[in-house]
């Protein structure tokens, strides 16, 4: 019977036992679905895959599962992806050491291997058809590893901007839907906008690492890119400082005003936080990094057999939605979009 106290003038109280139980909704599988919050799906995922010039795929060592892959496989991970109807990819060069130099000027090649894998897709008649997202940062193609010129011991920021000007025109030239600015150098949004306008790029997308931290977390990619070993010092001077949450808002805003179309957190889980913030006060596409470090820790433990391999990256993933970002990269892309289609996701 219901007492007296579970009434109000307006019948049951709201949220009070026993009148309001919360297990009634979670009872059975379709009524859990009925109520979801948040769903995840194929096009919420970004691929991200490694080029190298070698003619065999090579496995990554620190990253088991994922391959630095030659121009025709990448061509192959386009078409598996346009299959299992994953939006876009995004392509990393593993660049030929004996190409690296101090001022990184294979990033401006248009025959560098990031230009290369870009027309390779188009002739195999799969542009338009999956979106193509190309790096912007010159950490693949220095020989000291930093994403910028280097003077003695400093990233220098204006002429590394315009380098990274000439990288993105060499890259749309090559066929990129989206130049993807990684090197968090102040102001280069608004002048690589400005370069691809000026050369007739204005339909090329600008989706920028707006929040990117100094993170213990990329260790693997850059195994996968070949700069760990040759990375002098740290890259704490232009990526974001961990402790720090607000400056993420600041910088995340800046981007929109210099015309940034979307925008990346990264890393991801670690920063749900600030997925959540830039979504929040911008309301911009959102997206996070699910970075390598996240990929190599899930894949460890699930080769443990310490947790369900399928039920924890979808819930990873999962929760990056519930953070409010529209979509993720993540080395799970292609198995979490066999998952889905199968209806395991």
């Amino acid at each position: 019977m219901t007492s007296a106290g579970d009434l109000n003038a307006t019948g049951p109280a709201i949220g009070r036992y026993p009148a309001t139980r919360l297990r009634r909704l979670r009872r059975f599988d379709w009524s859990r679905r009925l109520v979801a919050e948040h769903t995840l799906s194929v096009d919420d995922l970004i691929w991200p895959v490694f080029v190298h010039g070698d003619d065999a795929p090579a496995d990554i060592p620190t990253m088991l599962g994922v391959q630095r892959l030659p121009i025709p496989g990448v061509v192959d991970a386009a078409r598996r992806a346009i299959d299992l109807g994953i939006p876009a990819i995004a392509v990393f060069p593993a660049t030929d050491p004996a190409l690296k130099t101090y001022d990184g000027r294979e990033a401006v090649n248009p025959d560098n291997l990031v230009c290369q894998t870009l027309r390779a897709i188009r002739d195999a008649g799969l542009g338009g058809r999956l979106g193509l997202i190309t790096d912007v940062a010159l950490d693949p193609y220095t020989s000291h590893g930093h994403d910028g010129l280097l003077r003695g011991d400093e990233v220098v920021n204006d002429p590394t901007v315009e380098v990274l000007c000439r990288q993105a025109v060499n890259q749309a030239q090559a066929g990129c839907d989206v130049i993807a600015p990684s090197d968090m150098m102040d102001g280069r949004v608004a002048m690589i906008r400005r370069a691809l306008d000026g050369e007739g790029f204005e339909h090329v997308a600008i989706m920028s690492y707006a929040a990117k931290y100094a993170s213990a977390f990329y260790g693997p990619f850059r195994d996968a890119v070949g700069s760990q070993a040759a990375l002098r010092g740290d890259k704490r001077t232009y990526q974001m400082d961990p402790a720090n949450g607000d400056e993420a808002l600041r910088e995340a805003a800046m981007d929109v005003a210099e015309g940034a179309d979307a925008l990346i957190v990264k890393p991801g889980l670690p920063y749900l936080d600030l997925c959540w913030r830039v979504k929040a006060s911008l309301g911009v596409p959102t997206f996070a990094y699910q970075v390598s470090g996240e990929y190599a820790m899930l894949d460890a433990a699930a080769r443990a057999g310490a947790i369900d391999r399928q039920r924890a990256v979808t819930e990873s993933l999962l929760a990056f939605k519930r953070a409010g970002c529209d979509g993720v990269w993540t080395y799970f892309a292609a198995e979490a979009a066999g998952w889905l289609a199968s209806g395991g996701g």
